[in-house]
């Protein structure tokens, strides 16, 4: 591509940048193959324009998933300026080869960065493209602040996108989409943003809880991660397995950070207030303080929110002046190719005109040397130029013969490619003719044919309506033999019918008969067992009454020996 200075097919592109997925994926280099896909992405969906919706649905979401793989740290933490120098040079090296050209706003940074290849995305509208599933896994990594239920969102999705891919019915150069390569590498993006986001909202945690948020690894997987992380200044952490904690360092307190953290803390503190204190007396102090929190509470939260919509003023207002400035860039980016091209073509013209200039001035020399020549030695110029014509009639008869053996050549392959298909177009063609002829031997054949069938529907349509008379004649002489015979089968299964209901009744009314006396029976029974009791009650009843009597003329006894003793 670069020796011809021209831009190559489409078609041919596509396989460049197919093999190049290939080559970047094999060899881990995340940036590079996600740069190449999306360079596929934009080549499909301006050229192909039989692309279905499904398909181009998993080319974006192909895209997005191995852009979210980019590892979110690089050479650059960390590292010497020679290496960054070597780094930026293999970039801009790497970027020229991909063809991947970053918007203006990004080109200060001189290299393809996941940032700058994420914003490249969003703003080209490939995540709008995406499944939905896609959508929302770029928004908890991207864009969401809690890390508690992070981990179980994140594998969800991740199960539900693993199970996505396919061939591409209407990209049938592309290679096979499978969304489930992809999952290692955004489980490990995953633990990592976990990780920066729990770095950024806690200065401890438990080892426990820590791994409890993350159910893609254990937690020695985890460890690893963190490592490679620190080692990149990514996060700044300590594992102390002692006490069974891990301790983050050096926090940076940033208020736009936690500007909504605090905003959920107002809050959720107004909504405990309010249940602590439902009527807080207007006497008492505390009544009197409440209600200055209250309004405390209020005005804080109104200037947050008055806060915040001046921020996401300022950002739209920034945002509209960076579009503003990147078109005028792009306008000022156009104006100056223009200009480019069109002093290359002035050059060019001015290139043209010298060699034409000195071409006639150098055949005028040769003119006016041929005439000096001629004036001194007219033999031996003579003699000079009809050897050089011989000389080039060689040549030219040399290069006739080869352009004949090469034309030779060409017809011999040119014969030999069309053979086949010669052979094939005169099988098709006397298949043709066999086809047409018997379609005409068909078309003689079918008047004759038609008259045949004509009178073969008449016949049977006779012959049908002589055997139904004749089957309906048989069959009114068996019904009337057989009515006879029916009767009297009615008769007698009406006999039996009476009989066999005589003899239920019978047997219902003696179990009925037998039920009820076996009613009386144990009715009789509880009757007697009842007085029983009642009997058993009223001796033990008298039993008392007469132990009582006993008592107490036994204590009247007791009396009277007891006086008579006092009186003696």
């Amino acid at each position: 591509m670069c020796m011809v200075k021209e831009t190559p097919k489409s078609s041919l592109l596509v396989v460049y940048y197919s093999k190049l997925t290939e080559i970047f994926w094999s060899s881990s280099n995340h940036l590079y193959h996600a740069s190449a896909w999306f360079k596929l992405f934009s080549l499909q969906k301006i050229f192909n324009k039989n692309l279905s919706q499904k398909d181009l649905q998993l080319i974006a979401s192909s895209v997005v998933l191995a852009a979210l793989s980019v590892p979110p740290y690089g050479l650059s933490h960390g590292a010497s300026q020679l290496e960054l120098e070597t780094e930026k040079e293999h970039n801009l090296r790497m970027s020229n080869l991909i063809g991947f050209n970053l918007e203006p706003k990004f080109k200060g940074r001189d290299m393809l960065s996941r940032a700058s290849l994420l914003s490249e995305l969003v703003s080209r509208g490939v995540l709008s493209c995406a499944t939905q599933e896609v959508k929302e896994l770029y928004r908890l990594l991207e864009h969401e602040s809690h890390p508690l239920d992070l981990g179980p969102k994140i594998k969800l999705l991740l199960d539900r996108i693993s199970k996505l891919g396919g061939e591409l019915s209407s990209a049938p150069s592309l290679p096979e989409v499978q969304l489930s390569q992809y999952v290692p590498s955004l489980e490990k993006i995953a633990t990592l943003k976990l990780l920066q986001r729990v770095f950024k909202m806690y200065q401890a945690i438990t080892i426990k809880n820590l791994a409890q948020l993350v159910p893609f690894f254990d937690f020695s997987a985890v460890e690893m991660i963190a490592a490679d992380a620190v080692r990149h200044n990514f996060v700044d952490m300590k594992v102390d397995h002692i006490k069974g904690v891990v301790i983050f360092r050096n926090l940076s307190i940033d208020s736009d950070e936690l500007k909504d953290p605090l905003a959920d803390f107002a809050e959720t503190m107004s909504k405990v207030r309010a249940m602590l204190f439902p009527a807080p007396s207007k006497s008492s102090q505390l009544g009197d303080i409440v209600p200055n929190l209250e309004e405390t509470v209020e005005k804080e939260q109104k200037r947050l929110l008055a806060r915040k919509s001046i921020i996401e003023k300022s950002k739209e207002e920034q945002e509209r002046q960076q579009l503003e400035m990147e078109r005028e860039e792009e306008e000022r980016m156009l104006k100056l190719l223009k200009l480019t091209v069109e002093a290359e073509q002035q050059r060019l013209a001015l290139d043209l005109q010298e060699k034409r200039r000195q071409r006639i001035l150098r055949e005028i020399e040769e003119i006016e040397l041929e005439e000096a020549q001629e004036k001194v030695t007219k033999q031996s110029v003579i003699d000079k130029a009809m050897s050089e014509k011989r000389k080039k009639d060689q040549e030219m008869e040399k290069k006739l013969q080869r352009l004949a053996k090469t034309m030779d050549y060409l017809e011999r392959a040119k014969r030999e490619e069309a053979a086949p298909l010669i052979e094939a177009a005169y099988q098709q063609r006397l298949v043709e003719e066999r086809e047409v002829e018997l379609r005409k031997e068909r078309q003689e054949s079918d008047p004759m044919e038609k008259k045949r069938l004509a009178r073969m529907l008449h016949n049977k349509d006779i012959f049908q309506e002589r055997v139904i008379s004749l089957r309906q004649d048989e069959f009114e002489r068996l019904r009337k033999e057989n009515e006879g015979i029916f009767q009297m089968i009615r008769a007698r299964k009406q006999e039996s019918d009476n009989k066999r209901k005589q003899i239920h009744h019978l047997k219902s009314e003696e179990e009925r008969i037998k039920k009820r006396q076996e009613k009386e029976e144990a009715r009789q029974r509880e009757e007697s067992e009842k007085r029983r009791k009642e009997e058993a009650e009223w001796r033990a009843k008298c039993d008392v009454i007469a132990k009582r009597e006993r008592q107490r003329e036994q204590e009247i006894i007791e009396e009277r020996l007891r006086v008579k003793a006092l009186l003696g």
